[in-house]
């Protein structure tokens, strides 16, 4: 039997719920790129602030491309539930605030009606670092998204143009998305795209709208069809959708916004004026070290985080670029305690009730470590230090990519296997890093680097 609003009355009693009336809750939010994160982080949050009182912030969830959402909570009428599993055991709640999911491929005239209502106020997106469509430096592709087609930029620009003509206003676009500064990362490449396809359009949205930045964080592993089946014997009921996650949740988000916004933080969330502390600690503290340990764990015949983080060498080299490289190329805030932070992670790793795969974290290299290692060694270059351990992690992405664990998940595979069949073993670490290389612009490495990581890349290759 499949999980419904016919089928709510039999899931078990533990099973904690909403207590608002979804029928009579209007759309506050259009929701761009509803995976599995969005529906484990952001639609936690607005479900916890109807349920504590506040109203009209249903949201309409948005794939830009796969139906597999759409499909899966179209017959559940939105609804799914969200299991915490950790030291303590496994907690389930139901999730009420997404009401609809649209495919934007396949209803974009649907997706524009959502964009342009009066009572949409917000839109939130997850479309993952490669939905940006930007160029290493930073800079919009501007024929990467005119070759693309149906993209965030063309369906925002339609609404933005609809909303003026009709004198509604503008959105507060809430980027949840990995990228250093987000806010100001997608109002510029929005900006871009609208001074290329209507200036005046672009004014309106300078005044009329605003891009708060934002720190995500929640560790969310792909669901398997294993996961489901245990799901199913816990609520009695068939969860197409159901997320599996931890029980941490952090969002922190700029307070700056284009009008009404839920009350998140009466829920956990921290309205702050200035993001870019925490975002730093994330992307290069958690994600930073994910991503290292997803490359040295897959290189050692791993499959989990937990299993990388419990390896004597992988997790002691994984700590230390943590605590010694990346904590030390931030400047926190006065509340922040990055120590405090790093045990945190680390334990957060360690949970084997979350079986988060190695290779899902791999995917997307090229578009994730600019923020997550390039940026921190850039900044403790200014700093007099060396990062040792970050050039490990640097080199065996660069023989992830070379395709030693299998398939390259990254939108740039066929480049870097060019570079690597042009370039081998002794030229890749310019060819990809150096002033010209593949991902040239945050930093580029110096003799001492290159030794280094020349040194790492033939130590891997001989073991």
């Amino acid at each position: 039997m499949r999980l419904s609003a016919a089928t709510i009355d039999r899931l078990p009693a533990s099973v904690a719920r909403f207590d608002y009336d979804r029928r009579r809750q209007r759309i506050g939010i259009v929701h761009l790129g509803i995976g599995a994160f969005a529906r484990a982080h952001q639609a936690v949050f607005t479900d916890a602030a109807m349920s504590a009182g506040d109203r009209d912030w249903g949201i309409i969830g948005a794939s830009l491309r796969s139906p597999a959402v759409r499909d899966a909570l179209a017959p559940q009428d939105g609804l799914y539930t969200v299991t915490e599993k950790g030291a303590a055991g496994a907690a389930s709640r139901l999730i009420g605030s997404v009401r609809d999911v649209i495919v934007a491929s396949a209803a974009t005239d649907d997706l524009h009606r959502a964009l342009v209502s009066p009572d949409v106020a917000i839109v939130t997106l997850t479309v993952t670092e490669k939905g940006y469509h930007r160029r290493a430096d930073g800079s919009l592709d501007l024929a990467a998204v005119e070759r693309s087609g149906g993209t965030l930029y063309h369906h925002l620009a339609r609404a933005f143009a609809a909303r003026r003509d009709a004198g509604i206003g503008g959105l507060t676009l809430l980027c949840c998305d990995n990228l250093a500064d987000n806010g100001g990362a997608l109002s510029a490449s929005l900006g871009a795209w609208l001074d290329h396809v209507d200036p005046a359009l672009g004014s309106w949205f300078a005044r009329e709208c605003a891009c708060p930045s934002t720190m995500v964080d929640r560790i969310v592993p792909a669901v398997t069809p294993a996961d489901l089946d245990t799901v199913e014997a816990m609520l009695g009921v068939r969860d197409e959708a159901a997320i599996l996650t931890e029980p941490f949740a952090q969002w922190v988000i700029e307070d700056r916004f284009a009008g009404r916004r839920p009350r998140w933080d009466a829920v956990g969330a921290q309205i702050v004026a200035d993001v870019a502390p925490y975002e730093t600690a994330k992307l290069r503290m958690l994600n930073g070290a994910h991503s290292a340990l997803a490359y040295l764990g897959l290189r050692a015949g791993l499959t989990y985080v937990h299993e990388a983080i419990g390896d004597r060498v992988i997790g002691a080299s994984v700590e230390r670029l943590m605590r010694d490289e990346a904590a030390a190329s931030i400047d926190p805030a006065p509340e922040q305690d990055l120590t405090a932070y790093a045990d945190a992670l680390l334990a957060r790793f360690a949970n084997p009730a979350l079986r988060h795969a190695l290779r899902q974290i791999a995917g997307d290299g090229s578009q994730k470590i600019p923020q997550r290692w390039l940026a921190s060694l850039d900044a403790n270059r200014a700093r007099g230090r060396s990062c040792p351990e970050t050039l490990k992690a640097l080199a065996a992405w660069l023989l992830y990519v070379r395709g030693d664990d299998g398939h390259v998940d990254d939108p740039r595979a066929a480049d870097l296997a060019a570079a690597w069949a042009s370039a081998g073993r002794d030229g890749i670490v310019d060819a990809v890093l150096g002033e010209r290389g593949l991902l040239a612009g945050t930093w580029c490495p110096d003799p001492a680097d290159r030794a280094a990581l020349a040194e790492t890349l033939t130590a891997f290759d001989t073991r």
